[in-house]
């Protein structure tokens, strides 16, 4: 998926598809498009987010694995 950033630059999001949509926000609301991004942060940091819950925690890790990245604590 694509997503529009400004007028001139367009970001892919990889993020999974079935992600629900309050984890979705809450990437959003946190600047969060990319697994890229968020294999920067730890999981502690991510399930502070609000929105984000263990679900959202398991199916990105699982996401994140498949590209061969892991959270930063990991």
């Amino acid at each position: 998926m694509i997503v529009k950033t400004d007028n001139h630059n367009m970001q892919e999001n990889d993020l999974p598809i079935g992600l629900a949509k309050p984890a979705l926000r809450a990437l959003a609301n946190s600047d969060l498009r990319t697994l890229e991004q968020i294999s920067k942060l730890s999981e502690s940091e991510l399930m502070n987010l609000h929105g984000i819950g263990p679900n959202a925690v398991e199916q990105l890790r699982s996401a994140l694995e498949m590209k061969g990245l892991k959270f930063s604590n990991q």
